[in-house]
């Protein structure tokens, strides 16, 4: 069966980092912690196939582990403990998450791959194993199938769902798996209803 992949990633902040473009003198790198990918089935009622739910051990510049802004955690629902138990080597976890694409484009709301690969992996010092040829941006597709420019740079991630008023299973905002299902139901929905084809996804 074809299919496409949705990923989001949860990246490092703290209170006021964005409007900071995360240049404070306590600002972390915004390398990522969480990633998540739903893999959507492209034919037949176009089901979920399957998910990845990973956390990442984030690392400043010297390698130590990032410890996470009290912010962060209550944005993300992310723990400390998480990550100290499950947290995984940036590199392995984006590996695994190579290896669960099996060659396919990976697409998010926006560009999450900066934060997920270019940033991290600089920090990191380590080659990037997914080029950003994989990477496709999903405001394009929603753009095909019909959603007002407007309304979509002024949508989340985890309020799309909603913005369709589909009937969904509860999502918790900024979780990373959470906010790729989110994208997901609604490309699932523009597939059911012949507003996008299998062929949008390449």
């Amino acid at each position: 069966m074809s299919f496409a992949l949705i990923f989001d990633c949860e990246f490092l902040t703290a209170e006021g980092s964005p409007s900071r473009f995360w240049c404070g003198p306590y600002d972390p790198d915004p390398v990522v912690a969480q990633i998540g990918v739903a893999k959507l089935g492209l034919d037949g009622d176009f089901p979920l196939l399957d998910t990845l739910r990973l956390y990442v051990t984030p690392r400043d510049r010297q390698g130590a582990p990032w410890q996470l802004d009290p912010f962060f955690i209550r944005l993300t629902g992310i723990t400390q403990e998480q990550i100290d138990t499950e947290g995984l080597p940036l590199a392995e976890a984006l590996a695994r998450t190579r290896d669960f694409a099996e060659g396919k484009r990976l697409w998010s709301w926006g560009k999450d791959e900066f934060n997920m690969v270019a940033i991290s992996c600089y920090v990191e010092g380590i080659p990037a194993p997914l080029p950003a040829s994989r990477f496709g941006n999903a405001c394009d597709l929603l753009l095909k199938a019909g959603m007002p420019y407007e309304d979509l740079r002024q949508t989340r991630s985890d309020r799309l769902a909603d913005y369709y008023k589909l009937d969904h299973p509860p999502l918790r905002g900024h979780d990373a798996l959470d906010d790729a299902l989110s994208v997901t139901y609604v490309l699932q929905h523009h597939l059911r209803q012949n507003r996008l084809t299998a062929s949008d996804f390449g």
